[in-house]
């Protein structure tokens, strides 16, 4: 995914940013060029791959950071460029994507601190936009800086728990000579401000060391006790993302206590996972009646679990990479932390097998259900159009639109991180630039979108065409944000849409998508949902970009929350 085949040039801090962030798991970097990074952009087969908006390179890097299990990575350029890409970012916070945003920042020569003089991109503070956002912030100010942060933000983005790192350098330090000497910045003398993880909103870097946010360690925890506690009655395993480097001991660990393996959206894809979301009534009904709730890798959150209305085992145990970075909503009765698959071989080790003590069709009676139910047929129908393209390894990218909500909740992605779903921020334009990144790793996708989503992103079908991406673009149109008319005609919204009596700001104008996509270039076409399963089949089996368009208004499923409490 290089532009150029030529070999990389002699060191520049910008080359050895990219080369860092390559040895560091980010092969494919994603970027836009802009007139203070362009030393990036002459790096040879590292140059960053170009997207067409700030916002793309970051959901990119984030999609390729759920794809591979590996470091995400975009540069951007000053100022608007380092905005445009703030929302990625944020989405990256709230997924716990392990991504590194780097940002040019004006020129040192012209920079004078504490005085805002008006130079081309300048901000106040650039790199407090994003500190609220960040797992860490590095502002470099030397050639030697860059170097120690960009090492170190790689690692501290890697690092349990996971999450976004911003890093940006000065114009005219991008093009310096590389200074890598392999020993920490804030050690050296003369470098200027040192470039340290900053806390939190508002906290200044020093020169000095510094602590990252969100890395406070757990006492040790007794993985006997723990092991009596799931082991004294009937358990459910729920698995969340920070399962997914142990999946193999969470499967081993379930089947082995005779318990259900529910996951949250972010560990969808599991082996002998339950094949329907913890909000479908047979599902809660399961966890509730169970004794003790095994939650691996986190997902407890206000989305899996109805803002923590789910009905709850009276026991809780969890199972963690690291401490969470924010105290947890439901307080465990035992909290294990560390390598997490050896501790679910350590629990299992602990505990007699046992056999199922649940119904295993519950799952399949979930999905009777709504295939038969005339409210929600079509929408069951698009969802088993879905898994035919999943169940032949093409991974699933979902944004915030009615279709998105059945295909991530419902379609059985192919294997662990075969989806990414955008639900914990909720971030509409998600789908399209996220599956750029999944595609780039080499993995075919396919983008699950709506004609809202669509237009925020309809650039990147130039984007997909001329890196010849394997990316099927599914978009379910119904001329306008689905979820939020359903929103405004049940009332269930923000205060005051039950006095909404008119769909203003929810319909919008949409062109002739087929048209558009091949105007692009791309192969395209309209089918309607009885014939989207072999439209899918064909558009996937040429590994080339597709449009598939679906005229459809669905019911929203269960998972979104006007629905969560339905009788």
């Amino acid at each position: 995914m290089s532009s150029s085949e030529e070999p990389v040039p002699a060191d520049t801090v910008a080359t050895d940013i990219l080369g860092v962030l390559h040895d560091a798991g980010a092969t494919t970097v994603f970027g836009l060029p802009g007139v203070h990074n362009l030393a990036f952009f002459g790096a040879g087969n590292r140059s960053p791959v170009v997207v067409r908006h700030e916002q793309t390179a970051g959901f990119a890097a984030d999609g390729w950071a759920r794809r591979t299990g590996r470091l995400g990575a975009a540069v951007v350029t000053t100022g608007p460029g380092a905005t445009n890409a703030l929302t990625a970012f944020g989405e990256a916070a709230a997924a716990g994507s392990p991504i590194v945003l780097v940002a040019s920042e004006i020129p040192q020569r012209v920079r004078r601190d504490g005085r805002l003089r008006g130079v081309l991109h300048e901000s106040r503070d650039q790199a407090a936009i994003f500190a609220p956002l960040a797992k860490a912030v590095f502002t470099p100010r030397t050639a030697a800086d860059a170097a120690a942060a960009i090492r170190q933000a790689a690692a501290v983005a890697l690092e349990a728990p996971r999450g976004p790192v911003y890093v940006d350098v000065p114009a005219d330090v991008l093009g310096e000579p590389a200074d890598v000497l392999g020993e920490p910045a804030a050690t050296r003398p003369g470098t200027g401000r040192t470039a340290l993880p900053r806390a939190g909103a508002g906290s200044e870097a020093d020169s000095g060391a510094g602590t990252v946010s969100g890395e406070r360690a757990g006492p040790p925890d007794d993985t006997r006790a723990a092991a009596a506690a799931i082991g004294a009655g009937r358990a459910v395993v729920w698995a969340g993302p920070g399962c997914l480097d142990a999946t193999g001991a969470v499967v081993a660990l379930a089947r082995h206590l005779g318990a259900p393996l529910v996951t949250a959206f972010g560990a969808r894809g599991l082996e002998t996972a339950l094949a329907a979301p913890p909000h479908e009534p047979e599902i809660a009904e399961l966890i509730g009646s169970a004794d003790v709730l095994l939650a691996v890798g986190g997902g407890l959150d206000g989305m899996n679990t109805r803002t923590w209305t789910m009905p709850r085992p009276p026991a809780l145990v969890t199972v963690d990479p690291a401490a969470p970075a924010d105290p947890p909503e439901w307080t465990a009765g035992h909290a294990l932390t560390g390598d997490v698959a050896a501790l679910l071989d350590a629990l299992r080790a602990a505990m007699p097998a046992r056999p199922p003590w649940w119904d295993p069709r519950v799952a399949d009676r979930v999905r009777e259900r709504l295939r038969g139910d005339p409210a929600t047929a079509e929408a069951f129908t698009l969802v088993d159009a879905v898994e035919s393209v999943t169940a032949t390894g093409v991974a699933l990218v979902c944004d915030m639109a009615v279709a998105g909500y059945w295909a991530g909740g419902y379609a059985r992605p192919a294997g662990p991180r075969g989806l990414a779903y955008p639900v914990g921020w909720g971030t509409l334009g998600f789908g399209l630039p996220a599956a750029v990144g999944v595609a780039a790793t080499g993995t075919p996708a396919l983008a699950v979108i709506g004609d809202g989503g669509l237009a925020m992103a309809v650039g990147e079908l130039a984007t997909l065409v001329q890196q010849r991406l394997p990316v099927t673009v599914l978009v379910v149109d119904d001329a306008g944000y689905g979820m939020l008319r359903y929103d405004a005609e049940r009332g269930a919204g923000s205060p005051g849409t039950d006095r909404l009596t008119t769909h203003t700001g929810l319909d919008l104008h949409t062109p002739d998508l087929v048209a558009l996509a091949g105007a692009y270039g791309m192969d395209a076409v309209d089918a309607g949902l009885d014939e989207l399963g072999p439209a899918l089949c064909e558009a996937v089996a040429a590994r080339r970009p597709c449009l598939v368009r679906v005229a459809a208004r669905l019911l929203p499923p269960r998972t979104t929350s006007p629905r969560w409490h339905e009788g």
